[in-house]
């Protein structure tokens, strides 16, 4: 039997049923094949090595796709579990997922891996690259899988193979190697030309703390040298911008064991950043047009019975509390407080909508081995938001939210967004035409825009669907930021309604929104972000004034005044330093601006100004200065 194919290049023909894509392409258009690292058929994503047995749109798959970077880092997964076992047989495997940037692998084993184990699995690696092991895909019925990896002793295997209801199961191998898989996979290891192991971490199995804690390995691997040198610089440049590292140096925050772990101090440089972050904020909402609300901290746990949390939620919740022989919750959403603020009162068509937003804590419980210094927390303030509105109403609020989102997330110095629809999962409350109309208001709204996004089939929340915006950094990392999210949940639990044109009750249409996402994890991007290099307006201290010696800090004492009257935060260092040393000391704590005074800046009434990374910027009178300095602070510059 023979299948018609379609070439990447648009070409037709006719080949034997049971050719591979990898002898297509070679045979036939073999420029393709010098980077593929797996092919799609029609919609099937295959291995280059599989025997086709239907015809269609043949296109190749390379490092520099998405589906080709996973498929990469899954078979590297592989090459690294193949070098361990090679090394450490007792070794048992769990699972090894790509991962963004690379993979990792759980491994069972009695030894506990050093830095030294981690390079002696690396040069193993390499050799099995260099023997170039054909990558073959078995399938199997499940006994055989079942027996095969009983002979091997990889329990974890059967375990997840005795949850498999399928009739068989795929095996990939590689010369001695198997491992139970899915797929799809390089066609050999020799693609693999330049593999790395990072770290050893722990990790219980199915991220249950019931189970066995196993050691988990972290990995990558890249086509090309240049681009592994071009990651691990990344690499190193995290490290040097790591926000808990910044913010010790910086005196920003801390975490102290005896608060708890997840529970942020905001130390006075911290707070200042917090402070102006809050005071843009809330200024932006009311010229917006919202308006802001403040809840407790505790409510009744009826509350969140009513509200669902309890039944969906209630893992994320801390332990209630009793007060007066009635349990309370601390709360974990902010949303119901508002939906009792809106029912305190009978609404009207025309009192929508209604945008009321809070800087809300709320408090959710973490796994101590996942809490991550201002990411991963267990009390953290959310820029939260609810919207009350008609059901036609829907799209020009979405509008207005994501032009006040850009708004923000440029004012910060964000350029790059990835923006994602999240629309039905399998699972849902709510009516099928509420979700169409939800879903095609916020699809109009995106395409009115004129931005570009992804649709996420199946990745809305329960309640309705949403919009997600993802934030890319300096060093182009993703971070989730904001969130719009149609609810049609809450409105229905709690009778939330407003008395409509027609004299009638309707139920009220609720969006949830959150640009920043917290003011923690926000503040954890941000320094990263800029390096603990703030820009001037959040800048904890924008100016130090640096006396060269003792005569000098009369003079100095005045123009830090001046600048403290004019709104520009200062600190003097009149330390018995040298100026050099001062100099080195402000430009390490990452100040903006350095007002050096000596003899000359007395005599003539002026002031020398140094520049972060820019060095001496000569003399200026100080009315001129603090223009300048107060022009840029209220222009939000993102840049030096």
């Amino acid at each position: 039997m023979e299948l018609n194919i379609i070439l990447p290049d648009g070409r037709e023909l006719a080949v034997p049923e049971g050719k591979t894509a990898g002898e297509i392409l070679k045979e036939f258009a073999p420029k393709y094949l010098k980077n593929a690292v797996a092919v799609r058929l029609n919609d099937e994503v295959l291995d280059l090595n599989r025997p086709l047995h239907t015809g269609g749109k043949l296109s190749v798959l390379t490092f520099d796709d998405p589906e080709g970077r996973e498929i990469f880092w899954h078979s590297s997964a592989h090459l690294m579990a193949q070098a361990v076992k090679e090394l450490f047989p007792d070794a048992k495997l769990a699972i090894g997922p790509p991962i963004k940037e690379g993979f990792y692998y759980d491994i069972d084993m009695d030894r506990t891996l050093t830095p030294e184990d981690l390079r002696e699995i690396e040069a193993r690696m390499q050799q099995l690259v260099k023997e170039a092991l054909e990558i073959i895909r078995e399938d199997l019925p499940i006994n055989e899988a079942v027996r095969l990896f009983k002979e091997m002793g990889e329990d974890y295997k059967i375990e997840i193979l005795s949850e498999i209801e399928d009739d068989s199961v795929s095996v990939y191998r590689q010369g001695d190697f198997a491992d139970l898989c899915r797929g799809p996979h390089l066609p050999n290891t020799r693609a693999i030309k330049y593999p790395k192991l990072l770290s050893i971490a722990g990790a219980y199995w199915r991220g249950d703390e019931h189970n066995k804690m196993l050691q988990r390995i972290y990995g990558t691997a890249f086509p090309k040298k240049s681009l592994l040198e071009e990651y691990l610089n990344r690499l190193e440049e995290a490290k040097r911008r790591d926000h808990r590292k910044l913010g010790k140096e910086l005196d920003l925050f801390s975490i102290n064991e005896a608060v708890g772990p997840g529970l942020i101090l905001w130390h006075p440089k911290g707070a200042f950043i917090r402070n102006a972050v809050e005071t843009f904020w809330r200024e932006a909402h009311f010229k917006a047009g919202y308006d802001l609300l403040y809840t407790p901290h505790i409510a009744r746990l009826d509350l969140w019975r009513t509200s669902g949390h309890l039944d969906f939620y209630r893992e994320s919740m801390f332990s209630p509390m009793q007060i007066d022989e009635v349990e309370y919750q601390l709360k974990p959403m902010n949303c119901p407080f508002h939906i009792q603020i809106y029912k305190s009162q009978l609404r009207s068509y025309r009192n929508l909508p209604l945008r009321w937003a809070e800087l809300g804590t709320v408090y959710r419980y973490e796994r101590s081995g996942v809490l991550h210094g201002l990411m991963r927390v267990r009390g953290f303030t959310q820029d939260d938001a609810h919207i009350f509105c008609r059901p036609d109403q829907i799209e020009s609020e979405i509008v207005s939210v994501l032009d006040f989102t850009l708004f923000f997330l440029r004012t910060f110095g964000f350029e790059k967004f990835n923006i994602y629809l999240s629309t039905q999962p399998e699972k849902f409350v709510g009516t099928q035409e509420s979700w169409e109309i939800a879903t095609e208001a916020l699809r109009r709204a995106l395409e009115k825009k004129g931005v570009a996004y992804q649709v996420d089939p199946g990745e809305g929340v329960f309640y309705g669907p949403k919009i997600d915006i993802k934030i890319q950094d300096v060093l182009n990392r993703e971070w989730q930021c904001t969130t719009i999210q149609v609810d049609f949940n809450l409105p229905e639990r709690f009778n939330v309604n407003y008395i409509g044109e027609d004299g009638q009750s309707h139920r009220t249409i609720m969006i949830h929104r959150a640009l920043l996402g917290s003011l923690e994890r926000f503040f954890g991007i941000l320094i990263e972000h800029y390096g603990g290099a703030f820009p001037m307006w959040l800048a904890p201290v924008q100016a130090a004034v640096l006396p060269i010696t003792e005569r000098h800090h009369e003079y100095a004492a005045g123009v830090a005044q001046a600048l403290t009257n004019a709104g520009v935060r200062v600190f003097t260092d009149d330390r018995n330093e040298k100026v050099g040393y001062k100099i080195r000391e402000a430009e390490t704590q990452k100040i903006p601006y350095m007002i050096i005074i000596g003899d000359k800046e007395v005599e003539q009434d002026k002031i020398s100004y140094r520049k972060r990374h820019k060095g001496d910027q000569g003399q200026i009178d100080l009315k001129d200065f603090i223009v300048m300095i107060a022009e840029e602070i209220a222009a939000k510059k993102i840049t030096d």
